[in-house]
């Protein structure tokens, strides 16, 4: 890989530690997961300074496995007891602000395309919608939770929208990448995430916004269904 400036991976280092911080703030300071977090780190760390994911031809594609086991973690938590108990204590709130760190996200998406190690469309000024979700997430969580001028629906509305344009993110990145599956951006793929680091943006940021989202979704739909039937259960601590 070319060297890249050092701020770029500084800041790119700190914002994944800022966002597991705040994911591993709301969820009651959990250390087991912090555990489970930090041991998938390393071993995504370990893994790719081998050159692992380097090779692009298999099928399928190693990047893949990024994502994928997280995303699988994730869905067994909505179906499991143990789970759904611990999805429900999550604070909202605290997601809510976790999704300004994608304002940093796409700087150094950014700056991995000027030094080609992206293609233009995963960034801002290409296919890359995801910075309204990082200039707008302070704003609903002041005005969703601070002064409690959004409501519930607006919030919920919000993080529909906002997993939408990660989801777009994700596949142009996944179809811009050198495998073959790739359908586009051939002259300037997306590279920067076979390598250290930069693997812990799909294998560890992308998981972590994409389960606030659903954490998010999944409480806030069930606080309107209490306030339209005040029989069922409410989670507390969500929304005023």
């Amino acid at each position: 890989m070319n060297q890249l400036p050092f701020y770029i991976d500084l800041i790119f280092v700190l914002s994944t530690v800022l966002t597991i911080y705040l994911f591993f703030s709301a969820s009651n300071n959990n250390l087991k997961l912090l555990m489970i977090i930090a041991a998938w780190m390393l071993i995504i760390s370990v893994v790719a300074l081998t050159g692992f994911f380097k090779v692009t031809n298999t099928i399928p594609p190693r990047l893949l496995f990024l994502i994928a086991l997280p995303l699988i973690g994730i869905a067994s938590m909505f179906v499991t007891a143990k789970g759904r108990s611990f999805i429900e204590s999550v604070d909202v709130k605290t997601l809510t602000i976790l999704h300004s760190i994608r304002i940093a996200i796409e700087m150094v998406l950014f700056w991995l395309f000027v030094n080609k190690l992206m293609p233009q469309l995963m960034t801002f000024e290409g296919r890359n919608f995801d910075l309204f979700s990082g200039v707008t997430a302070p704003l609903v969580y002041y005005f969703g939770f601070v002064r409690n001028k959004l409501g519930a629906r607006t919030i919920l509305a919000w993080n529909f929208v906002c997993l939408a344009i990660l989801i777009f993110t994700v596949s142009n990145a996944i179809l811009s990448a050198p495998t073959p599956f790739q359908r586009f951006a051939f002259d300037q793929p997306t590279i920067a995430v076979l390598y250290f680091p930069f693997v812990w943006l799909p294998g560890v940021v992308v998981p972590l916004v994409i389960f606030s989202h659903l954490i998010a979704i999944h409480s806030l739909m069930k606080d309107i269904r209490h306030k339209n039937n005040p029989s069922s259960p409410l989670i507390i601590n969500q929304v005023a």
